[in-house]
């Protein structure tokens, strides 16, 4: 079966997430991407706040994320998760991981506010991906830093605060 590597660092990073998009995804590594750095101003169709890798000037920057493997069948589905076109574009990269670099496709974000602001969900997820994958403790420290709002769709809140096993009222405390 035909597979694509898919270097993930928000939302994806989730196994039960991802798997809800794609569900031939596997993890295979930790890795690190150079020469970028996180932020959360990918606007969704929601108008909260996404993650994006975004390339800049400095070599002390990076992303840490997460490599799956996903049957190429499957990516059409993430593609359409993405909105690719209209909210992500992708690109190829070299990510770092402890047995040197892989080639890895990136979604980057196309829809950019500097003044955005993610759902306390969607920061959740994301917190959850990055410790479940075990990152390290400074990184998810400054992923927790992130300011987060309610979302006020609740039945969308409640949907994806589901995939942790809490309430949004224990992810609000804990964020």
């Amino acid at each position: 079966m035909p597979t694509v590597l898919n270097f993930a660092y928000g939302s994806n990073m989730l196994l039960a997430r991802l798997r809800q998009r794609v569900p031939s995804a596997r993890m295979r590594v930790v890795a690190t991407l150079p020469g970028h750095a996180l932020r959360w101003h990918k606007l969704g169709q929601d108008g909260s706040g996404k993650c994006d890798v975004l390339a800049v000037d400095d070599p002390q920057a990076s992303v840490i994320g997460v490599v799956f493997e996903i049957a190429l069948s499957d990516k059409p589905r993430l593609d359409a998760a993405e909105d690719l076109g209209v909210g992500y574009a992708e690109k190829e990269v070299d990510v770092q991981t402890h047995a040197g670099p892989v080639r890895a496709w990136v979604y980057h974000a196309l829809r950019i506010d500097p003044a955005a602001v993610p759902f306390d969900w969607y920061k959740a997820l994301v917190l959850a991906g990055a410790r479940e994958h075990g990152l390290p403790p400074s990184y998810v420290d400054r992923l927790d830093a992130t300011p987060s709002r309610p979302d006020a769709d609740l039945a969308r809140a409640a949907r994806n605060f589901a995939l942790l096993g809490a309430s949004p009222d224990a992810a609000t405390q804990s964020a």
